[in-house]
C-alpha cells in the first residue's frame, strides 16, 4: 500500500465499504422532494470542553473572528463557566470548562468529535488565515477552500469558504 490517505486499507476492503455504503445509500436516501421532514430546527449549539476560559473567548473571538455572546455558570457543576459564540446564522459554538475535574488531552475517540466545520465567506476565511499567520498558529490549507487548525485545547476546527448547505459542490441538504 502507498502512504497517501486512500490508500490505508487494502483495495478489497475499500470495495466491501463501497458496496455496504452503496446499501445504506439505497436503503435510506431519499430524493429532496420525497425526503421526511426533520423533526428538528437547527443544532441549538455545539459544546466543548475548554481548560481555561479566557484563552478560548480570546483565540475564538480574537483570531477566528465569532463574537462571544454570554458566560454565566454551568448548571451541572458549581464554578464552571458556560458561554456561547455567534458563530452566524443564528448557531452558536458553546463551551465550559471543568474546575476541579482534569479532562485529560483532546482525543479521537468513537462518538467523540472529529472536528467542528464553520462555513465562513472568502474575505472571511482570508482574514482568518492571515491571524493565523501572524500569531504562529500551525494550519493545513485543503482544496482552497478549508483550513484546518487546533483550538487551544486541541479540538480540530476547520473554516471553510463552501456556503452552508453544501459540500464539495453537492447538496447536504
Amino acid at each position: 500500500m502507498s502512504a497517501d490517505k486512500s490508500s490505508l486499507i487494502s483495495e478489497e476492503e475499500r470495495q466491501r465499504l463501497t458496496t455496504a455504503r452503496d446499501r445504506i445509500r439505497e436503503e435510506f436516501l431519499f430524493s429532496h422532494e420525497n425526503r421526511p421532514p426533520s423533526t428538528g430546527k437547527g443544532i441549538h449549539h455545539t459544546a466543548l470542553v475548554c481548560r481555561d476560559v479566557r484563552t478560548t473567548v480570546e483565540w475564538y473571538q480574537n483570531v477566528a473572528g465569532f463574537p462571544v455572546t454570554v458566560l454565566f455558570e454551568n448548571r451541572d457543576l458549581a464554578g464552571s463557566t458556560h458561554f456561547f459564540f455567534d458563530v452566524g446564522n443564528g448557531n452558536c459554538l458553546a463551551f465550559f470548562d471543568l474546575p476541579g475535574v482534569d479532562p485529560g488531552p483532546y482525543a479521537e475517540v468513537l462518538g467523540g468529535l472529529h472536528h467542528v466545520a464553520i462555513s465562513v465567506p472568502g474575505s472571511q476565511w482570508y482574514g482568518i488565515k492571515r491571524r493565523l499567520d501572524e500569531r504562529g498558529i500551525d494550519y493545513m490549507v485543503e482544496s482552497d477552500v478549508s483550513i484546518y487548525t487546533h483550538d487551544p485545547d486541541g479540538a480540530r476546527i476547520e473554516f471553510i469558504m463552501d456556503p452552508l448547505g453544501e459540500m464539495y459542490g453537492e447538496d447536504t441538504i
